[in-house]
């Protein structure tokens, strides 16, 4: 009777211990994912930042031909 009260309280702490630790890692999650959707990722950029491409007013066919040429 003793062996199995006892094992009975050890089921018990792990299984305290286990919803614990399970819902410290849920906060920790949630306060990550909260601070990541507060990050304005849109922002125009800060700095000498300058465009990396300037497209050209060419023709629909000189780019049709590019665009072949670069099997993109």
């Amino acid at each position: 009777m003793f062996k199995q009260n006892s094992q009975l309280q050890e089921l018990i702490k792990v299984l305290i211990i286990f919803t614990v630790c399970t819902s410290l890692f849920y906060v920790a999650l949630r306060v990550i994912h909260d601070q990541h959707e507060r990050s304005h990722r849109y922002d125009p950029p800060d700095g000498a930042a300058i465009k990396v491409m300037n497209p050209l007013d060419s023709e629909w066919s000189d780019r049709l031909t590019i665009f072949f040429q670069l099997g993109e």
